[in-house]
């Protein structure tokens, strides 16, 4: 029975994006759970086109998950959800299988029904411990306990803007394939800002860029990137969760528009040696009452003190949480000072090898810069990491700190003994997530060569977090 023939939901992309602006705006204004709640809940009851939701949560590694509940089901029993959480790399042991998901009713998506299925919408979902609290290695959840702290306690928003680039390559699930393959093909050799109309990287992004909008994303630019077959589709800052939940519906929608035009949206950061390598720089400012607090017309680079400082601190952790920025073995080849890798544990307005970049900016745009960020890596994991330690961190007392001659690592290995042996990273996260973090990148390293070489070798794409599952890392 086709589609066609159910009276299913299906709306035009304006109408989408305006009932995503409406709700996006409702999360802005911090418009309080219990309304929102109960909005979501009667749109749902009364609207008989919506068949399912789907609701979406991350494991430790930041590889989204979904599950769709009938509707009628998920209205009744909304507060009684669970799954099993040991089929969940990084979440419970086989004993303590059970979890419960919460429905985060605030960061609810329309989606356009030619990409998601029509009479569907998504809703993000927190992962609930027996206990009724947040789930300690749900990050996502841990997030959004930091920044309702950080408002209530300092009246502080953390707002971010990600810029994410990936590689389009030829064929469905090239990354799986790629143990047989053994390379990429690429889709446009044009280069940096060139891609010819109607071709198939202008025509992917494009349509994503559409479905975007739909989304609400608030698009502001696309474009080709320096590598041939890359890409960059920017889009709004926003607070720090609806910002990492955006990341992840960014590379959902990217892989979802990608597949249905028989192609591959890959995130690895260095899927190809020889070109530039895929980033996902991260800028990061915080306001209070309206005010950006990190511009300072008077201050260096007219940041503030205030800026200064968080920046500081982000330096003196930079070791530290470099397996939290930089989560899979391909990452480290991306960390490599001929392709404007910013491998240098330093600030600086114009030095794009610096781990933290000062933007031009004014009033309303004055940021931080993370350039040192992989587009792999947990959003969720990023954010925190480097909000709670610009925030709450100690800065070193290194002599000329954001000009010393220091480097993050250049492999996995440096990086998990780092990570280990740091004190910040286990107040970070806590002596048990920590530990089940390391052990789910110890695995993956283990399972790669230990020398990077001149190649990107089958394992390092098989055992990626973002590739993997049952199957493929059984074959080990």
């Amino acid at each position: 029975m086709s589609n066609e023939l159910r009276d299913f939901l299906t709306l035009s992309y304006e109408e989408l994006e305006q009932l995503n602006l409406e709700a996006k705006e409702q999360r802005k204004n911090r418009v309080a759970p219990h309304v929102v709640q109960e909005e979501r809940l009667k749109y749902l009851t009364d609207t008989k086109g919506v068949k399912a939701v789907t609701v979406l949560f991350s494991d430790l590694e930041g590889r989204l998950h979904m599950l769709d509940y009938d509707k009628k089901f998920l209205v009744k029993s909304w507060d009684n959800l669970t799954f099993d959480g040991s089929s969940i790399r990084g979440f419970t042991a086989q004993r303590e299988s059970d979890l419960r998901l919460g429905i985060d009713w605030s960061a609810f998506y329309w989606a356009p029904a030619d990409f998601f299925g029509s009479g569907k919408v998504l809703v993000f979902g927190e992962v609930i411990d027996k206990n009724g609290k947040f789930y300690s290695a749900d990050i996502r959840g841990v997030l959004k306990q930091f920044a309702e702290e950080q408002y209530e306690q300092q009246g502080y928003t953390l707002n971010a803007a990600n810029e994410i680039e990936g590689f389009l390559f030829q064929g469905v699930d090239a990354e799986q394939h790629y143990t047989e393959t053994k390379k990429f093909e690429y889709v446009n050799t044009g280069g940096y800002y060139h891609s010819l109309p109607g071709d198939p990287l202008r025509t992917f992004i494009d349509t994503t860029a559409e479905v975007q909008r739909a989304m609400g994303f608030e698009n502001e630019k696309d474009h080709p990137e320096v590598a041939p077959s890359q890409f960059e589709i920017n889009y709004s800052y926003g607070e720090v969760l609806a910002a990492a939940d955006q990341i992840q519906l960014y590379k959902l929608v990217c892989r979802q528009v990608a597949t249905r035009m028989g192609l591959t949206a890959s995130f690895l950061p260095k899927p190809v040696v020889g070109v530039n390598g895929s980033g996902m720089h991260t800028n990061v400012s915080i306001s209070k009452d309206g005010k950006n607090l990190f511009w300072d017309p008077k201050g260096e680079e007219n940041l503030s003190q205030f800026a200064w400082d968080f920046s500081d601190r982000i330096l003196t952790y930079g070791s530290d949480i470099c397996l939290l920025l930089n989560a899979s073995v391909n990452a480290y080849r991306r960390l490599d000072p001929h392709f404007e890798a910013p491998n240098q544990i330093k600030t600086s307005a114009t030095d794009r090898g610096s781990m933290v970049r000062i933007p031009i900016g004014n009033e309303k745009s004055s940021r931080v810069e993370v350039r040192s960020v992989s587009p792999d890596a947990n959003p969720y994991l990023v954010l925190y990491s480097i909000f709670k330690s610009g925030l709450q961190g100690t800065a070193a007392k290194i002599e000329n700190l954001r000009q010393a001659e220091r480097f993050l690592p250049d492999n996995i290995y440096t990086a998990l003994e780092d990570f280990r042996a740091s004190e910040w990273t286990t107040k970070l996260l806590g002596a048990d997530v920590k530990a089940r973090y390391a052990e789910l990148k110890q695995g993956s390293a283990d399972r790669c060569p230990r020398l990077l070489g001149t190649f990107v070798k089958p394992a390092e794409v098989q055992y990626h977090h973002d590739v993997y599952n049952q199957f493929l890392w059984n074959k080990f």
